[in-house]
């Protein structure tokens, strides 16, 4: 937060021990990427056991296990998944085709050119992180990175077992809407760079 030209640091919030579940699952509606337990402590101002007790609380009630009482709960349509040492909302696998197909269905618009610089980046250096993707691009590109995922063309491949990021590529849409069978009937772009390197050092 700026206050007369001063940046100040903004403390956490902290949430009420009755509502650390809901403050979670709220954090983790908006997750990019995965979260880890210290983190999502942080950001409720809890303990880590007790962050780590409220993850299996919503781990359970989305899975729909029975409560304390035997009653069975709703299983959701998504899940709060571990992976790379963090927690995230994925879509279950079983509705993966009907998600897909949603997203693919949609009145498709003109890509941004943040988002195609963004796209050409992941499909040069791909595998990439989106780290990596910002550091070439020197601008924050998450929302263009949702927004390729959202129109399908580009996929999560794997995340670094060392640093939890996600590691993107693209897909086969992308490659039927630019006509080609492979990634690499890509125009070498070294020629199209004022330096032949900027950005994309070791490229085609």
């Amino acid at each position: 937060m700026t206050v007369d030209g001063t940046e100040l640091e903004t403390e956490p919030a902290v949430v009420e021990d009755a509502h650390v579940e809901r403050a979670l699952e709220a954090i983790l509606m908006v997750a990019d990427e995965p979260m880890s337990v210290v983190t999502l402590a942080t950001a409720v101002g809890a303990p880590v056991t007790r962050v780590r007790a409220a993850i299996d609380a919503l781990v359970a009630d989305y899975d729909g296990e029975a409560d304390a009482e035997g009653r069975p709960g709703l299983r959701r349509g998504f899940e709060l998944r571990e992976v790379g040492g963090g927690w995230r909302v994925y879509v279950r696998p079983e509705f993966d085709a009907v998600v897909s197909g949603y997203v693919l269905q949609q009145n498709p618009t003109r890509l941004s050119q943040a988002a195609l610089e963004t796209l050409a980046v992941i499909a040069y250096k791909q595998p990439i992180s989106r780290g990596a993707i910002a550091s070439i691009r020197a601008v924050n590109v998450d929302s263009v990175v949702r927004t390729l995922l959202g129109r399908g063309l580009i996929t999560e491949l794997f995340t670094d077992s060392e640093t939890g990021a996600i590691n993107y590529g693209t897909t086969d849409l992308l490659l039927t809407q630019l006509g080609i069978n492979s990634i690499e009937e890509l125009p070498k772009i070294s020629p199209l760079l004022a330096d032949g390197a900027d950005g994309f050092d070791d490229v085609r």
